[in-house]
């Protein structure tokens, strides 16, 4: 790993270009010399990262044309010592290990404050780590007692509450296909999967029960 002062390449993915603005110009501010691509979707930055050496991956979860564990797992294959933070507005504390499970080395809510953003990407870039107290306090929790929150939501697959976010969002599934570059069909039939694992039979039942458990 370069070192912190050195012209580190960073790559920002996330489908909102005003996200994507926002933590560009923070980053520029702590790394004056850091060299920045942003990416929209997942398809985009497959493409980077077969393209360029970079030192670390900051990405939202809910991007088109893909899903987070096929970018961890590329990114894996293809650069397996590039660093990934996630980079999302769900609740950390009920998603922050499923990531750090499934292979990203760190957490960042985008609720965090400028000196937050700051810790993390100094961590990322130098242990390739980065957790909130409250989240380590959690993971130590679950290392003593060998349970996790309780949450109904880790019996989704990642696709599944990929798509659960979205429905709650109130989008209808034929946009969720377009994003998701999915058949209508395929996206009803995760809606059905989904609806059955979290035992809901309506979609006012389903956002109640995302606002319940992201509180």
């Amino acid at each position: 790993m370069k070192d912190l002062k050195s012209n580190v390449r960073i790559v920002v993915a996330d489908d909102h270009g005003i996200v994507r603005m926002g933590l560009i110009q923070t980053i520029k501010r702590l790394r004056p010399s850091a060299i920045i691509s942003e990416v929209e979707d997942y398809k985009s930055l497959f493409k980077v990262i077969q393209k360029e050496e970079l030192d670390l991956a900051i990405m939202d979860v809910n991007m088109p044309n893909g899903s987070v564990q096929e970018a961890i797992d590329y990114i894996k294959i293809h650069q397996p010592s590039l660093r990934i933070l996630i980079f999302s507005s769900q609740d950390e504390e009920l998603y922050a290990m499923r990531y750090l499970k499934m292979g990203a080395g760190g957490y960042l809510s985008k609720q965090s404050s400028n000196a937050v953003i700051e810790t993390a990407l100094t961590a990322m870039l130098s242990t390739g780590r980065y957790v909130s107290d409250e989240v380590k306090e959690a993971m130590f929790l679950e290392s003593l007692n060998g349970t996790t929150k309780n949450s109904p939501f880790e019996a989704l697959s990642d696709r599944e509450l990929q798509i659960a976010n979205k429905l709650a969002e109130g989008l209808p599934l034929k946009e969720i296909s377009n994003q998701l570059n999915l058949h209508p069909s395929t996206i009803s039939t995760y809606k059905i999967r989904l609806f059955e694992k979290l035992k809901v039979r309506s979609l006012p039942e389903l956002v109640e029960i995302l606002r319940l458990y992201n509180q």
